[in-house]
């Protein structure tokens, strides 16, 4: 079994979900602005879910220069590219269909052609870039994140590939794409969204030094973890 690095986290609560969105907010802004003053451009991860959709959807009245952001996805469910529940659907509907991100800096997975075809092609768009300015991620009830499933293959090896075709996800659709976690740590900053009571099992787990899919995200710098006061206070 392989030894994975230690994962540094800094938990960071907040007392309320509209508090920890703001805050999200404030600190993603404040990235993109040293990454394109250092670099020119700014390289995001976006993560699915209620939390980052709120998130999203505060980010279109912000004051940047979007002609430097570039979009990419950590996962995808293998749906039609219009189905409610895509990923891309959401955050364009939310956020990217309001801002003057050119369209060709916008990288979703084209999960519509099926895991392996889709995976295929994303790997050669991620393969381009080094690494990321900033990877969202969420956290689900059984500790999965992206569409990192627990007792499914996660792709932490050093070797592992950049994207995974997903054939039997616990949840719906069974069929999907995901990023692997060495390439979702393979990032100068991640941060986990986590809201709501239904997370609290996993929260407990992974403080409590379990295995989970979420503690398989290992970024040199560490992770901070945006997380409800309550769920970390029971």
């Amino acid at each position: 079994m392989q030894n994975l690095p230690l994962q540094i986290c800094r938990w960071q609560p907040f007392t309320t979900a509209s508090q920890l969105e703001q805050a999200a907010v404030e600190k993603i802004l404040s990235l993109a602005k040293q990454a394109i003053a250092a670099r020119g451009a700014f390289h995001i991860v976006l993560a699915g879910g209620t939390t980052p959709r709120r998130v999203y959807e505060a980010l279109r009245q912000a004051n940047t220069n979007w002609q430097a952001w570039h979009i990419y996805f950590g996962d995808e469910r293998c749906l039609p590219a219009q189905h409610a529940e895509r990923n891309s659907l959401m955050a364009s509907l939310a956020w990217l269909d309001h801002v003057g991100i050119p369209e060709q800096q916008i990288h979703p997975i084209p999960a519509e052609l099926g895991a392996a075809k889709a995976t295929e092609n994303y790997s050669l768009i991620i393969n381009e870039l080094h690494e990321f300015d900033l990877v969202l991620l969420g956290l689900g009830e059984d500790g999965h994140t992206a569409s990192l499933f627990p007792g499914h293959e996660l792709g932490t090896m050093e070797n592992a590939p950049d994207t995974l075709a997903v054939f039997d996800a616990p949840k719906p659709p069974p069929e999907r794409v995901s990023l692997s976690a060495h390439r979702l740590s393979n990032a100068r900053q991640v941060i986990f969204l986590v809201t709501g009571k239904s997370k609290l099992q996993a929260v407990n787990d992974w403080r409590a030094g379990s295995a989970i899919p979420a503690a398989a995200i290992t970024p040199k710098a560490g992770v901070d973890i945006y997380i409800e006061n309550d769920l970390i206070q029971s």
